[in-house]
């Protein structure tokens, strides 16, 4: 049997299966259904691998017509982190608006 890079190349025109060898994708799907409240179960089996417990923050993102759910780890925070800076502070935009208001009054 010839080791996977160097699997024939069954479907001529198409990338080759030695292209897709590299990745280790594991995807399973499960139906749950959404209450009144707008919640829903994420299964147990998921929730055990991605170390989801009680109390575990989400982040919800939403990517055209997907959903995309991701336990925030550090590693997410990092991604996040500085993703506004150099923009304007809305915070600071809010302080000095009320700091006008109260100086009116």
């Amino acid at each position: 049997m010839p080791f996977p890079s160097q699997a024939p190349d069954f479907f001529p025109g198409y990338p080759s299966f030695n292209s897709y060898l590299m990745y280790n994708v594991s995807m399973l799907r499960q139906i749950t259904t959404v209450s009144t409240k707008g919640q829903f179960v994420i299964p147990s089996e998921m929730r055990a691998s991605l170390g989801i417990g009680p109390g575990t923050r989400i982040a919800v993102t939403q990517d055209g017509s997907r959903i995309v759910l991701e336990p925030v780890s550090e590693e997410l925070v990092d991604k996040t982190r500085g993703l506004f800076s150099g923009k304007p502070s809305l915070s600071e935009a809010l302080k000095r608006e009320r700091r006008r208001k109260k100086d009116r009054w």
